[in-house]
């Protein structure tokens, strides 16, 4: 019977079947692998954007910074767009590379492109709202520098160009071996401060190669991937040092170094005593460097790749090896400050204190004016205020009025002071400027080259674009004529009177001695040059004519404009340091002139040489004649307008030189030469009106040969270069003494057996 109140029965619960879900679990999963398998295929194949081809992979491009070296072997700058050279990963410190990896990408060397397991921290980061590290790895950091992220791209962009780089990366492990990988992309990376890639940085914060850099210093730069600017030792020394730290605690926890020692170099202070940015307008041979930047640009227009493109020496990663001598420019740098710079200038600053027009002397105020105008429209303040469309009375307003500004001074930089626009035009018109070069006698190479006194504040070049008056230094070559002819000899006598030129426009010219030094008697040629004669050189031009000299001088190399008259045998002609210093070298090269040159070879950046130096040699005179007016210029330094450098710089070795010194003492010059060197210097100012008022000052033996005499001397005396054994041990070493040619029968000194005597002639 049925009960009411009995309880129901409960009926079983359906059992969940697991199989239901395991179909639509698989179709997700294989539809979600092929769909990253298509959508992969189609990045790999460039159908998503822009996928590098394999011959991108293969030699991938980076702007890389055109080298220059010395002979000797050391860097001495670079052209660039950005300052990066390339780096093999044998030429790496162990240091970095472990820091790198301990830091970046602990498992470089167990993966392929992509860390799976690194990916899979991130992902569980993400989940669970904690940092768990980076997943990127090195290669593929390596991918994203050689092919930048778009920055304006939207999100969804982003998340496909993280999906290229994967590819990229696993494409790059395929291609390249780990070395390689590591070293390309210590060369990709920032470092901050203008320095791209490893190498640049080493040189930047620590004036070392990448192969030198010990423990601390590798654990500071690879600190500074993260971010360069937040961990640039520079601007935020303290994140540096903390950052630093964190790479060593990595070091140490990969049993890179103990804990005893990680201690002690932890507290280590960062050392950038050595930190140098790497700039045009520093280092050494700036103005070689400038001058070159626009050889090498010329050359690269003229001489196109295999393909026919053209070199660009700011992103090709040119090598170019010079003849510049590191040492020996230091020296030639070191005499210019020196003497200029610390000695003359303030001379030249006491001297012209107080004088009216000063520094410009013996000029109108019209001529005054036009001088600074000229510097102030050459000036920035100039330039900005017409960009801003002053008119030219708030222009020369502005000029005249007093203002706070920086001035230069040689002794304690830049300083403050109050003064107006215009007379800082005048102050920096006051300032002494130099030009110097050195070249090897036998090969022409070009051993030195400053071209003035500071590059970063005066650019113009001194030796090979400023031409000015020669004065005497131009006499060796009227009395090289003479030599030539066969009548005259070192000892031939000739008469110091006074000779006059009828000139062809109308008129006499009647040149001038400086001194009575013998004045009326008859003179050997030798004494007249040692002394600088005038009259002299008049009665070698009034026999010889201009054109017979300018003949010469062009078999000499010296390409200017000289003017067929007279008044050239005293110099009144316009030269560039650079021809001087190349014609002057005939003489000790007997005879053969060799075109002074700056490169042996240029290279690309796979060391191929595209460019190798042929010398351009010239006869331009016969030995014979080389060795004799080569003797005469040796008694101007034995017992002539020369011969402080005897007396007061003890230069003992065989010397041979001209001083020179034009109208006025605007320019001081001395040109001369060793059996292994010849050089030349010149001093001025910018503007021939401003200078010395005494001979006794700005007479080239007092401005430009002590210059001269400093660097010979350094050169000489450094153990390093070989000319110091000449000094010590002449005798070993004759061949380096002016050698007198197998041809001439004559006397030692330069004369002939039977010297002529001249007879005394009537002038006009």
């Amino acid at each position: 019977m049925y009960n009411s109140s009995s309880p129901k029965k409960k009926q079983p619960q359906k059992k969940i079947s697991k199989s239901k879900w395991i179909k639509p679990f698989w179709l997700v999963y294989v539809f979600g692998l092929l769909l990253l398998t298509v959508l992969f295929t189609f990045i790999s194949l460039g159908w998503v954007g822009f996928m590098p081809a394999f011959s991108e992979l293969e030699n991938p491009q980076t702007n890389l910074a055109t080298e220059v070296y010395s002979y000797d072997g050391e860097l001495l700058g670079k052209y660039y767009f950005e300052n990066r050279s390339p780096c093999k990963y044998d030429e790496l410190s162990p240091h970095l590379i472990n820091a790198l990896k301990t830091t970046e990408d602990v498992r470089f060397e167990k993966h392929s492109g992509i860390d799976i397991r690194a990916l899979g921290r991130v992902f569980a980061g993400v989940i669970t709202r904690s940092h768990k590290g980076g997943g990127s790895t090195i290669t593929q950091q390596l991918a994203k520098n050689l092919f930048p992220r778009d920055p304006d791209a939207g999100k969804l962009k982003t998340i496909t160009t993280k999906f290229k780089e994967w590819v990229v990366a696993v494409k790059l492990e395929r291609e390249y071996a780990k070395n390689e990988i590591i070293a390309m992309y210590l060369n990709t990376v920032d470092f901050g401060n203008n320095s791209m890639g490893i190498k640049s940085a080493a040189a930047t914060y620590f004036n070392k190669s990448p192969a030198d850099l010990n423990i601390e210093e590798s654990a500071l730069l690879i600190g500074m991937l993260k971010a360069p600017t937040k961990f640039s030792p520079k601007r935020n020394p303290i994140a540096a040092m903390q950052r630093r730290n964190t790479v060593l605690s990595q070091l140490y926890k990969y049993n890179y170094f103990p804990k005893n020692e990680r201690d002690s170099i932890q507290n280590l202070p960062i050392d950038l005593s050595r930190f140098a940015m790497q700039h045009h307008a520093t280092g050494l041979a700036t103005y070689f460097r400038e001058y070159l930047r626009q050889w090498i640009a010329d050359w690269c227009r003229n001489n196109p790749k295999p393909d026919g493109s053209h070199y660009d020496i700011y992103k090709d990663g040119l090598k170019i090896y010079t003849t510049i001598d590191s040492r020996m420019q230091k020296h030639a740098e070191k005499a210019v400050q020196e003497h200029i710079c610390n000695y003359l200038q303030p001379i030249f600053f006491k001297h012209v204190k107080g004088q009216k027009n000063a520094p410009f002397t013996n000029i109108s105020v019209e001529e005054t004016q036009r001088i600074l105008n000229s510097g102030m429209k050459r000036s920035e303040r100039y330039v900005l205020m017409k960009d801003a469309n002053a008119t030219a009375e708030e222009i020369i307003k502005a000029f005249e009025t007093k203002v706070v500004m920086k001035i230069l001074t040689w002794d304690r930089g830049m300083v403050d002071t109050v003064m107006t626009p215009m007379d800082s035009i005048r102050y920096m018109k006051s300032f002494l400027h130099c030009g110097m070069m050195a070249m090897d006698v036998n090969s022409g190479f070009v051993k030195a080259y400053v071209g003035g006194v500071n590059y970063q504040y005066f650019q113009y070049d001194h030796v090979k674009l400023s031409k000015r008056q020669v004065g005497s230094t131009f006499k060796p070559y009227i009395y090289t004529v003479a030599m030539q002819s066969g009548e005259y000899s070192p000892c031939t006598m000739v008469p110091n009177i006074a000779v006059t030129f009828h000139l062809p426009e109308g008129g006499t010219w009647t040149p001038r001695n400086s001194s009575d030094h013998k004045r009326g008697m008859m003179l050997p040629l030798s004494e007249a040059l040692a002394h600088s004669l005038n009259y002299i050189s008049a009665y070698l031009m009034k026999q010889f004519g201009p054109q017979s000299i300018i003949h010469l001088v062009r078999n000499m190399g010296i390409t200017s404009d000289i003017p067929a008259v007279p008044s050239i045998c005293l110099g009144a002609c316009e030269l560039s340091l650079y021809e001087q210093v190349g014609a002057m070298n005939c003489f000790p090269n007997q005879g053969v002139y060799i075109e002074p040159t700056f490169i042996t070879r240029i290279c690309d950046n796979n060391g191929s040489t595209i460019y190798k130096y042929v010398p351009k040699t010239n006869e331009a005179m016969d030995q014979i004649t080389a060795f004799k007016t080569a003797r005469l210029m040796q008694g101007v330094v034995d017992y002539g307008t020369g011969g402080r450098l005897r007396s007061s710089y003890k230069l003992s070795f065989p010397l041979a030189g001209k001083t020179g010194t034009t109208d006025n003492h605007s320019d001081g010059w001395f040109v001369g030469y060793t059996p292994m060197l010849t050089a030349g210097v010149w001093v001025g100012c910018e503007n021939r009106a401003a200078h010395f008022r005494t001979l006794a000052l700005g007479q080239g033996a007092r401005t430009a040969m002590p210059v001269f005499a400093a660097f010979m001397q350094k050169c000489y005396e450094d153990k390093e270069l070989p000319y110091h054994k000449v000094v010590a041990e002449p005798d070993k070493y004759p061949g380096y003494y002016f050698t007198i040619p197998a041809a001439y029968t004559g006397d030692p000194s330069g004369c002939n057996e039977k010297p002529k005597e001249r007879k005394r002639p009537e002038f006009d």
